[in-house]
């Protein structure tokens, strides 16, 4: 009998996003820093408040900044015609590449944006000098972590796991979720709780 509900894997590690995942549908939605570098035609009134001199017509005018979600931003960048530059968030910047690579285990990754790794895979879309930065500090942070996100899920057996995961990003919490099972269907082996066996 098949199943008529196929779940989705989530996670946009790679260069675009897979709308039908509810976590890549979330990041999308994150808000990036852009600076307007081709006017345009009839949005300021959206954009700029009217005591700021936007009416109905004018344009969105060059030099303005703005936060835009990533999939507008994505959508607006052309390589060929610059409609706006992206600034990178605080968090993807030199000064907190520095601490990652110091320790990346005393980051608190949801706090600083739930989608830490999928968003900042989703930056390196646009044409930054700082994009070999970037993905080397992804790349470090998440092999400096593993190790004791794994070691964590492995020694939490049939305990409260909330504070241990408030700290992980999205993807950090999947994998927690998946170690503490194989962890516990381990347990349940040894304890003789036979049940079906699962995937």
């Amino acid at each position: 009998m098949s199943e008529a509900y196929f779940p989705v894997e989530s996670g946009a590690l790679g260069p675009e996003e897979n709308f039908l995942s509810l976590d890549d549908i979330l990041m999308s939605q994150e808000k990036l820093p852009v600076r307007v570098e081709t006017p345009m035609p009839r949005l300021g009134a959206f954009f700029l408040e009217r005591g700021a001199g936007a009416e109905p017509d004018h344009p969105l005018p060059q030099g303005v900044k703005l936060e835009l979600p990533l999939w507008l931003a994505k959508g607006l960048s052309d390589h060929k015609r610059r409609v706006l530059s992206v600034e990178l968030p605080k968090m993807y910047q030199e000064g907190w590449r520095t601490v990652f690579s110091a320790d990346a285990n005393v980051v608190d990754l949801h706090k600083m944006g739930p989608h830490f790794y999928g968003f900042g895979s989703q930056l390196l879309h646009f044409d930054s000098p700082e994009n070999a930065d970037i993905s080397q500090t992804l790349l470090q942070t998440f092999i400096g972590r593993f190790r004791r996100i794994m070691d964590s899920s492995q020694n939490s057996y049939n305990e409260d796991t909330s504070a241990l995961i408030a700290r992980l990003d999205e993807t950090e919490r999947r994998l927690f979720q998946i170690g503490q099972k194989a962890s516990n269907l381990v347990q349940n082996y040894k304890k003789r709780k036979f049940t079906n066996m699962e995937n």
